[in-house]
C-alpha cells in the first residue's frame, strides 16, 4: 500500500511543524553580574585585607589573649617565653586555623556592610535634604526627625560590628577555646562537638551580650575616627589620596583610640567567653568586672591593654591598608556596577 504523499493536498492543509528553540539559563551571565556588583567587590575586599593580616599578626593575638584572659604571665614578654617553652613556635598560632577561618567572613561582613551601610545613609540624607526629612506626629504636634545630624560614618560602623558580631561569634568563641587550653580542645571539630555536648547552641553564644555592647561603641569609634582622622589628614597635607605607610599609620590610630575606650568591655567579653575553662564562669557582664576589680583592682579592667595595643595597632593599620589596596585593584569603573 502506497503511503500518501502532499503532492495533492492544499497548502493550508499541511501541517506546519515549528520547531521551538528551548534556551538555558545564562548561569555564567548571572554569576559574572553577581561578582560585578560593587557591594560583592567590597566584601571580597575585606575578606582579603582581614585574611592576609591575621596570617602576619597571629603570635600577637595568642599573646593578647592570653594576657587579658589571665592565663600565664601577667608581662608581654614573659607571656611569649611561657608560650615557647610549653608549645614552641607553634604555640604562637595556636587557633590561627579557626582565627582565619573566622577572621575573613568576619572583616568581609564588617567592611563590607561599613561601606554599603555609609553610601546608604549619604544617600538618604542627600534626598531627605531635598524633599524633607521624615517626621512624626504628636497630637498637632508634627515634628521633624534631625536626621541630618547623624553621621553616616558612625552610623555604618556601629551597623558593621553589629552584623559581624551577629554572623560570625560562634568562631570567635571556638578560636579563643583553642588559643587558651589546647589540651581540652586539640582540634576544631572536638571543640565544636564538646561545646554542643555541654552547653547546647547557646555555648556558641556565650558572651553574646557584652559583645554586642562593647562592639557598638568600638566600631562607632573606630570607624569614625579613620574617616576623621584620613579626611582631615588629607585635607591638612591637601592630598586626595594617601601613600600606604600613611594608611597604615591613620589605621593603626584608630585602633588605639578605639580599643583604649572600650577595652574593660572587652576583658568582661573574653572573661565570659572562656570562664568554663577556669573553673568559674561569671553569669553576666556586671559579675565580670567586678571579679576583676576584686581580684585586681580597677587596674585590671586593663590588664593585657599593652598587649591589646600591641596587636590592635598594627592589625588595624595593616588591615586598612590592605583593605584600601584590594579596593583599588577590585572596584575600577570597568569592572563594577
Amino acid at each position: 500500500m502506497a503511503l500518501p504523499t502532499d503532492e495533492g493536498l492544499d497548502g493550508a492543509e499541511v501541517a506546519e511543524v515549528e520547531v521551538v528553540g528551548v534556551s538555558l539559563p545564562d548561569f555564567g551571565g548571572a554569576v559574572r553580574s553577581i561578582l560585578g556588583r560593587r557591594e560583592i567587590r567590597e566584601f571580597a575586599s575585606g575578606a582579603l585585607a582581614g585574611g592576609m593580616s591575621k596570617a602576619i599578626l597571629a603570635p600577637l593575638e595568642t599573646i593578647r589573649t592570653r594576657m587579658v584572659v589571665g592565663v600565664g604571665s601577667r608581662h608581654i614578654l614573659g607571656s611569649f617565653v611561657e608560650i615557647i617553652q610549653q608549645n614552641g613556635w607553634r604555640g604562637l598560632w595556636a587557633g590561627n586555623t579557626i582565627n582565619m577561618i573566622r577572621i575573613i567572613p568576619t572583616q568581609a561582613v564588617e567592611l563590607g556592610t561599613f561601606e554599603c551601610v555609609k553610601r546608604s545613609m549619604a544617600e538618604a540624607q542627600e534626598h531627605w535634604k531635598e524633599n524633607g526629612y521624615p517626621t512624626i506626629q504628636l497630637g498637632n504636634l508634627k515634628i521633624e526627625l534631625p536626621l541630618h545630624l547623624l553621621s553616616p560614618v558612625a552610623i555604618a560602623g556601629a551597623a558593621a560590628g553589629i552584623a559581624a558580631t551577629l554572623a560570625c561569634h560562634p568562631l570567635e568563641v571556638i578560636k579563643d577555646r583553642l588559643t587558651i587550653n589546647r589540651e581540652t580542645y586539640p582540634s576544631i571539630s572536638l571543640a565544636f562537638s564538646k561545646i554542643y555536648r555541654t552547653d547546647g547552641i547557646r555555648g556558641f553564644y556565650a558572651g553574646l551580650c557584652p559583645t554586642l555592647i562593647g562592639m557598638v561603641p568600638y566600631c562607632t569609634f573606630y570607624f569614625f575616627m579613620y574617616d576623621k582622622i584620613k579626611t582631615s589628614y588629607c585635607r591638612l597635607h591637601k592630598k586626595s589620596s594617601l601613600t600606604r605607610p600613611e594608611l597604615i599609620f591613620i589605621g593603626a590610630m584608630s585602633g588605639l583610640t578605639a580599643s583604649t575606650i572600650s577595652f574593660p568591655l572587652e576583658v568582661a567579653r573574653k572573661r565570659l567567653m572562656v570562664g568554663a575553662l577556669r573553673g568559674k564562669c561569671p553569669p553576666n557582664m556586671i559579675s565580670a568586672w567586678s571579679e576583676v576589680i576584686q581580684e585586681e583592682g580597677l587596674l585590671g579592667l586593663y590588664r593585657g591593654w599593652g598587649a591589646s595595643c600591641l596587636k590592635v595597632m598594627p592589625n588595624s593599620g595593616i588591615t586598612w591598608m590592605l583593605f584600601e589596596a584590594w579596593k583599588e585593584i577590585l572596584l575600577t569603573d570597568k569592572q563594577c556596577a
